[in-house]
């Protein structure tokens, strides 16, 4: 979680030009793209859950295994409804720049890409 200590001249001035951003109409040679990642810890159930039955949800124990840990990045533009993904292992500078790589190569036509 983070918190803004103070809006100051500076993040007003930012703030708004990605707001004024995402106002412009879509253009596909200058994409406009949010990307996030996270981590994950990857789990199995260690019981059976007990089936659902009428008028009866099924059941799950809040006990699991642990099965290791993956890293989902993700691209969203949402105004060319297009997103991309990877799940790697782990999180790292690397990992990261070839998600990258792989978003703006899943664009051929754009010219700029907006990352906000």
């Amino acid at each position: 979680m983070w918190c803004i200590q103070k809006i100051t001249p500076e993040f007003r001035k930012r703030m708004y030009d990605i707001l004024n951003l995402y106002q412009e109409p879509y253009d596909s040679r200058n994409p406009v793209l949010g990307v996030d990642e996270k981590p994950k810890q990857l789990i199995e159930d260690s019981r059976n859950p007990i089936p659902m039955r009428p008028c009866m949800a099924e059941k799950y124990d809040y006990e699991y295994i642990r099965k290791g840990k993956a890293n989902i990045f993700i691209a969203v533009e949402p105004k060319g409804g297009k997103r991309v993904t990877e799940v790697t292992r782990q999180r790292t500078k690397k990992d990261f720049a070839k998600f990258m790589q792989d978003v703006v190569l899943s664009y051929p036509s754009a010219e700029k890409w907006f990352f906000v």
